[in-house]
Formats: structure tokens, sequence, C-alpha cells
């Protein structure tokens, strides 16, 4: 067993509170979910502003179509972060390397995948949507683009992903900054033909987020080379991409589950914007531009539950699992301090926000009302991330995700479809709040009167 250089934030210094390593590690990674929904913000204002409404329409109603079959590649990083975790908490980095190379291996094939029957179901699935006939053919040639280029970007977001179970938040903060300002660059340049370019229209965005991503991961492979980091991409780490197949049964044991759940996510998001769709294309832009500004909100709570479930792993690896409790506790702590602040200067500059992406006054009254009726809940939501995120560290994925499931399509998609009828397009909204709550409940139960009362050993 070879020792891990500690080069991130870990659990492990007794020289500093749990909270302040906690926060250590959480800043770059709020700020890289920051820097992700702003290069998103950005892209909206682009195509709203500079192409018209039904260029942010066209985007946002792909964005559910996309979400579903990614889903289990959120759940193989998921997974892939607690057995890192627990890897590196032990101090063996072959395992480290080894466990990232499986995951990377499968990442990269699964990509392929994707990217073929994306394409090729994009226009039947879209249709199915409802997507309204006006933005039909923009929202396909984007969603195209999307899955073509799936065979970098997935495998990049996986790497970042390995990155910070090992504690390393920071690397891939750095290179999200380069991604982010390169499509921030490229996408006007695109939809103007500045330098020459073509005009690309809505598929600027997604062109540009490509070229950004594309270079950020050369970049970032070559820097972890030189500095010698422990997931750096080398012989041994080619080697290790051949599957193995112990490593990766594993991975799915923990990240299957947390996929279903992110399927069912994606699904309910499907389910919402074809209630969504029945109100016009000003509904479906005001959806796309409530989710940009959510996506400040929900980002950061799912950061912290995501750095809450790595610290776990880490605890766990090490065998100090009286480090749990700590962890749970400024876990908490840090999602209602945070959120609340976020939640507040939302509710306070809501229209000047919204006024970013929309210019229709029609359009931006009914982004307001909805904005007003879901923000509140996103604080429960991330207390719900950190108990979740600590149950998975330790491998016990089925009830937590059982419970995110039941209260998604039990909850949800229910009380959505049923107040829509009632009180019209508001009603979608007050779902998420009632998912929420729900959810909250039944984790805490799980929780205190089983989880807590077990011990937990590490899985590699």
């Amino acid at each position: 067993m070879r020792a891990v250089r500690r080069m991130g934030t870990n659990v492990f210094d007794e020289n500093k509170a749990i909270w302040q390593l906690l926060l250590i590690f959480l800043v770059p990674l709020m700020l890289s979910n920051v820097l992700q929904a702003a290069s998103q913000t950005f892209a909206g204002i682009y195509l709203g502003r500079l192409i018209g409404v039904n260029a942010l329409a066209a985007v946002s109603a792909v964005f559910p179509v996309f979400f579903f079959l990614v889903s289990f590649l959120i759940g193989i990083a998921s997974g892939s972060t607690v057995l890192i975790g627990q890897a590196y908490g032990a101090g063996d980095e072959h395992r480290v390397k080894k466990i990232a190379g499986t995951v990377l291996g499968a990442t990269l094939g699964l990509s392929v995948i994707i990217a073929a029957i994306g394409a090729w179901l994009s226009p039947a699935i879209l249709g199915l949507l409802g997507t309204p006939a006006n933005i039909l053919a923009a929202s396909d040639a984007y969603a195209r683009v999307i899955f073509w280029t799936a065979p970098v970007v997935f495998p990049y977001f996986v790497y970042t992903t390995c990155l910070r179970g090992t504690g390393d938040s920071k690397t891939p903060f750095y290179f999200l900054i380069v991604s982010t300002m390169l499509s921030l660059l490229f996408t006007p340049a695109f939809i103007l033909g500045w330098f020459g370019l073509p005009h690309l229209g809505v598929v600027s965005a997604a062109v540009s987020a490509f070229l950004g991503q594309g270079i950020a991961f050369a970049a970032m492979l070559i820097v972890l080379r030189r500095r010698g980091h422990p997931l750096r991409f080398d012989r041994e780490m080619a080697g290790d991409m051949r599957v193995d197949w112990n490593i990766l049964w594993l991975v799915m044991r923990i990240g299957v589950p947390t996929g279903m759940q992110v399927v069912m996510v994606s699904l309910a998001e499907i389910a919402v914007i074809s209630f969504v769709n029945r109100f016009g294309s000003d509904a479906t832009a005001a959806y796309g531009a409530v989710n940009q500004v959510v996506s400040y909100v929900q980002f950061p709570a799912i950061s912290i539950g995501i750095a809450s479930s790595i610290f776990g792993a880490q605890s766990i690896g090490a065998r100090r699992e009286d480090r749990l409790a700590g962890v749970i506790r400024s876990g908490i702590a840090l999602n209602y301090i945070v959120g609340g602040v976020l939640i507040t200067i939302c509710y306070i500059f809501a229209r000047d926000l919204l006024g970013w992406f929309i210019v229709d006054r029609h359009t931006l009254d009914i982004a307001d009302r909805l904005l007003m009726i879901t923000l509140w809940s996103y604080v429960i939501f991330g207390n719900s991330a950190v108990l979740s995120g600590i149950m998975r560290a330790s491998g016990d994925v089925v009830w937590p995700t059982a419970i995110g499931i039941f209260s998604i399509v039990a909850v949800e998609v229910p009380v959505a479809y049923l107040l829509m009828q009632r009180i019209g397009l508001d009603g979608v909204w007050v779902g998420y709040p009632a998912a929420y709550v729900v959810g909250l409940a039944l984790q805490l139960c799980y929780y205190e009167f089983v989880w807590k009362r077990r011990t937990h050993e590490r899985l590699v």
C-alpha cells in the first residue's frame, strides 16, 4: 500500500474545528457551483437578449431530457466519491488511483452510448414532451450538440469529482474559472460572428461550453502531472482505465440507487416541463429563468451535502467514526446560514435577477410569482442533502434513496398536477416545497432511529 500525499483539505487536521475544515473545503466547491450557474446564467442572458425569448425557451426545454440521460453518470460519480474518500482516508494511494481509473474508463464508454442514443432520440422525445412547435427545431439542434460533446464533457466532470474525493476542491475550481471565462467569450462570439466565426444561433452556448471545458480539461491534466498529484494521469492511471469489475460493482452498488433517485428527479422535471408547456412558450421561458435563479440557492445546498459526504467517507476510511457527528452538525449549520443569506438576497432582488433573462413583462410576472412560491424551501432541501450525504458515505444508500424517490413520486408530481388543475401554473411550483418538507421529515426519522445506532465500516 502506497501512502497518499495529503494535498487536499481533510477531516484529520486536529488543529482546526470540523466546521472550519468543512468551510475551507466548501468555499471552492460552492464557488465552483456558482461559476457553473453563472456560466449558464450568462448563456441564458446572451440567448435571451441577443436572439430572443424563444431561444431561452428552446434551451430550457432541452434541460430535463439531458438531465435524464446523464442521471446514472451522476450516480457513478457519487459512488466513486465515497470509495475514493474512504481509500484516501485509509491512506492508500494505489487504491485511490485504481478506483478513479475504473470510473473514468466506465464513464468514457457510457458517454459514447449516451451521445449516440441522445442524438437519435432527441426529436422524438422533445415531440412527446409537447415542446411548443415554434421552438422545436431550435431545441433539437441544441440537444444534438450537447449529446455529441458528451465523450469529452462527461470524463471531465467525473475527473473533477474524483479530485474532490481526495479533499481537493481547489484544483477543479481553478480550471472551472478557465472553462467559464472561455465559454463567456465564445458564446457571444458565435452568436454575433465576432472574429469571422460562424453565426451559430441557439447552439452557440453548447459549442462554447464544449470548447471551454475541453481546453480546461487538457490543461488540468498537465498541471496535475507536474504537481505529482495523487490523481495525476500517468501510465498507471491509463492502465487502471481497464475496468476492475469488483471496484465497478462497489461503485454501482452505491451509485445506482443514487442514480435512480436522480432519474426520478429528472422524470419529475420532465413531468413538470410538460405541465408548464401547456401554458405556452412564455411559461416555458419563465420556467427556465426561475431555474437559473434557483440554481444559486440550490447548488450551495448540494455542495454542502457533497462536502459532508466526502468528510464522512474520509472519517469512516480512517476509522474515525467519532468525527461523524461533528461533520453533520457543521454541515447543517452552514446550510442554514449560507442558504438563508442567499434566499434573502434572492427575495429582495427577485425581479432584478429575473430581468437579466426576461424582458417581456408578462413572462417576468409569471417567473416572479413562481420564484416567490418555491425559494424558501431550498434550505429544507439542503438539510436533507447533508443527512443523506452522510448516510451514503457509509454505503447506506437504499433507504435514503427510497425516501428521496417517495418524496418525488408520491408528493412532488401529484401535488403539482392536482394543484395545477385548481390554481393554474402557480400550483405546479407548490410541489417542490411539499416534497422537500416530507423528504426531510422521513430522512430525520431514518437517521435517528436506524442509521445512528449502527457501526459503520469502510468498504475498501
